[in-house]
């Protein structure tokens, strides 16, 4: 490029005014606190999309959870150790006091630096790479979510015990997971609507929709997380900060579009570089982690369709069984609702896990191994390691099958026979678009 056309640039540079003392001290903000959350979270796993990253939670490190069990016993005097990872929710007590330690550090530091960088008349040149910053972390986090709808896993069809679960039993979170589980298609569009999102904030041309999206988005699910008590309802309002933080700049002119009816002006949001060239560049990088972003999200939910989701395989015995007959130590236990020690049915669902549901409706559930070759079964159970109990089968017709074995020290024996999982209603009901009566059993 030559000297002329530099400076010509360079001219049609526009003059950056002076910004506010309340907008500086709210980008320091910002900056402190979101750039810690990221770093603190799931987030960071997110963006630098190396599958399975996501499951190193990195608020076990040094010093964060040091800092954070010390807030707690001193500050809130919470009870020690706290849980800090691998309990599937994010609104531990650990999260919550994590979360006021980085608003104190946030707060500090950002009085610290204003009052050591009172000259500065703007930070543009930080803005637009925070910025950047922002929004792939933000559509990591869009892209992965989503790609976990769009491939039905984080809401799966119901499991086969949750067919014949009472519904009164079912918990708030348990009755979204369910019923969306339930709608194959809604959760897809659900998850197309959260790609949507992340995709539009990896095109720089189309941030600003892309955050609209993701307000939309985030909105929807964190009103479903605090309405049916979700564990995800402190990341979720976090996302949806993320997203009017990459709003923010732009709501004079959504004010002026949608409620003032002026001619909106073009975005005046500034480009990485001043030259076109360099500008190019980074625009096709960009594009390139998008790809690979979402590469790794399709990548990673294919991948965990045929490990745990609906492509995943089957129990040898796959079913809801029927116990018609159960002996113990060679006594019939007729079927009476107030024996605790009597099966009502066997759900065999995962090839490495059953469950036996009693006469009162509660589920005893067991690691199962099932050796089709000799007919074989042992079962398990994670909180005693030295239970083990074994059992053989027999199948002597497609849908009947007889259990021998030893449960602790009783000998049992059981009669069982298979349930029609398609007589469920839930299951076939299906589509459709005409119906003369409202169907609402």
């Amino acid at each position: 490029m030559s000297a002329q056309t530099q400076i010509a640039e360079l001219q049609d540079e526009p003059d950056i005014p002076r910004w506010s003392l309340g907008l500086r001290v709210a980008f320091r903000f910002c900056f402190v606190y979101f750039g810690l959350y990221c770093l603190c979270t799931q987030i960071v796993g997110g963006l630098i999309s190396i599958p399975k990253m996501e499951a190193i939670d990195p608020s076990g490190l040094w010093p964060i959870k040091q800092v954070t069990f010390w807030t707690a016993a001193h500050i809130f005097h919470a009870k020690l150790p706290l849980v800090f990872s691998g309990s599937g929710s994010g609104d531990k007590t650990f999260d919550w006091v994590l979360t006021f330690c980085l608003l104190f550090i946030a707060a500090m530091a950002t009085a610290t630096w204003s009052v050591l960088d009172r000259r500065s008349k703007n930070y543009v040149t930080l803005y637009k790479w925070f910025r950047l910053f922002i929004r792939f972390a933000l559509a990591s986090q869009l892209v992965g979510y989503g790609m976990a709808k769009l491939i039905p896993l984080q809401m799966p069809f119901p499991y086969l015990t949750r067919l014949i679960e009472p519904f009164g039993n079912f918990s708030p979170m348990g009755v979204l997971w369910s019923s969306i589980g339930a709608s194959p298609a809604y959760e897809m569009f659900a998850g197309s609507a959260e790609m949507l999102g992340g995709i539009l904030l990896i095109i720089p041309r189309t941030t600003m929709l892309g955050a609209l999206v993701c307000v939309a988005d985030m909105t929807q699910v964190f009103m479903l997380n605090m309405t049916y008590d979700v564990p995800v309802k402190l990341f979720s309002f976090h996302l949806l900060l993320m997203a009017l933080f990459l709003l923010a700049p732009e709501f004079q002119r959504l004010a002026d579009f949608f409620l003032r009816n002026r001619t909106v002006a073009p975005s005046t949001q500034p480009q990485l570089f001043r030259a076109r060239r360099a500008n190019f560049i980074a625009i096709a990088a960009q594009f390139a982690f998008g790809l690979w972003m979402i590469g790794t999200a399709v990548y990673g939910g294919w991948g965990d369709w045929h490990t745990y989701g609906g492509g995943s395989p089957k129990s040898a015995l796959y079913g809801i069984w029927n116990v018609d007959e159960l002996s113990i130590d060679g006594q019939i236990r007729s079927p009476l609702l107030n024996d605790y020690d009597r099966w009502r049915r066997a759900i065999f669902d995962f090839p490495e896990a059953m469950a036996f549901q009693r006469m009162d409706e509660s589920f005893a559930y067991y690691g199962v191994s099932i050796n089709v070759n000799d007919n074989t079964l042992v079962l398990k159970k994670s909180s005693d390691k030295n239970f083990k109990s074994n059992f053989t089968f027999q199948r002597p017709a497609p849908d009947q099958l007889i259990l021998d074995g030893e449960m602790g020290d009783h000998k049992m024996r059981m009669q069982l026979h298979l349930v029609d999982r398609s007589r469920f209603l839930l299951v076939n009901r299906g589509f459709h678009w005409i119906q003369e009566y409202p169907f609402n059993r």
